[in-house]
């Protein structure tokens, strides 16, 4: 297979305009499906890094104790305070809260922090298949593939990137990280095929397949990012890039150059052991600006 390496002078073709003559709407709306009562960390990344990578507006999907204990920390995003299970997860039942809301979405993210319990594993099951008959503008992350894995679900939709590290995808196609990590190339482009969605597969030279099969080489990055965090930081950049208008691929494109060179970027100044998954998306302004 042959892969093309991303480079600045390609990415930086990818940025989304801005114009003088514009507001919130133009600029897209996430909806971020996001985070429990463990795991709320990864639902305040995945709302903020959207708004900082030039989404117009952002609303965190999640439980009620959630969205009350994080609504001080990020008053730029709004939240839809869904029906909770046990003071612990969305529950199953909160599907038809959040059905309408979904199509008056730019598009839609799920996954960081929602846990695998029973209860949120049937919602996000549902969640999944509507996506699919209505073929949504997507961004699967996280527990959301967990969930994917364990139910078996083999069709995602087609405008869908999903953005699992080796250990995800090993769950999602049954097969060993071992061999995967041998083959990255070959098995991005597997799961691209098989689930008929674009694969960002996460780690070390990151791989993007489209669902054509096109291959791509991420080139930023370090260990900086190697915290946790940062996948939930990713996958908010790239769906803030999905809701100003990009199609799914060249926003997984832009995306995972951004956020490796975030990493490189900040550990300029923090080094590599010390850059959090917040100063990841601190450094989004500086890195744009050496992209323009």
């Amino acid at each position: 297979m042959i892969a093309k390496e991303l480079t600045k002078d390609f990415v930086s073709a990818l940025l989304p305009e801005r114009n003088n003559e514009s507001n919130k709407g133009t600029y897209g709306k996430v909806l971020n499906i996001a985070g429990s009562i463990y795991y709320q960390g990864a639902a305040y990344l995945s709302s903020v890094a959207p708004l900082k990578i030039g989404a117009g507006l952002v609303t965190l999907a999640t439980t009620k104790q959630a969205a009350n204990n994080l609504s001080g920390s990020c008053p730029w995003v709004t939240f839809l305070p869904l029906e909770t299970y046990n003071e612990e997860c969305i529950s199953h039942n909160a599907f038809q809260q959040i059905k309408d809301y979904i199509d008056s979405f730019s598009v839609i993210s799920i996954g960081p922090g929602l846990s695998t319990l029973s209860e949120v594993s049937e919602f996000v099951k549902t969640v999944v298949n509507y996506l699919v008959e209505i073929n949504k503008k997507s961004v699967i992350d996280a527990d959301a593939l967990n969930i994917i894995a364990a139910a078996n679900i083999d069709k995602l939709p087609s405008n869908s990137v999903i953005t699992p590290h080796p250990a995800e995808l090993s769950r999602l196609i049954k097969v060993p990280v071992e061999q995967i990590q041998k083959e990255r190339v070959y098995y991005a482009a597997y799961s691209a095929k098989k689930f008929g969605c674009n694969v960002v597969l996460k780690g070390n030279k990151t791989v993007i397949c489209d669902t054509e099969g096109q291959i791509f080489i991420n080139t930023t990055g370090n260990s900086a990012l190697a915290k946790a965090g940062s996948g939930d930081v990713l996958t908010g950049i790239i769906s803030g890039l999905a809701a100003q208008g990009l199609s799914v691929k060249d926003a997984a494109l832009l995306g995972v150059y951004i956020h490796g060179l975030c990493g490189e970027t900040a550990a300029k100044q923090l080094t590599q052991y010390c850059v959090l998954a917040t100063d990841q998306i601190d450094f989004i302004p500086e890195v744009i600006k050496q992209l323009q």
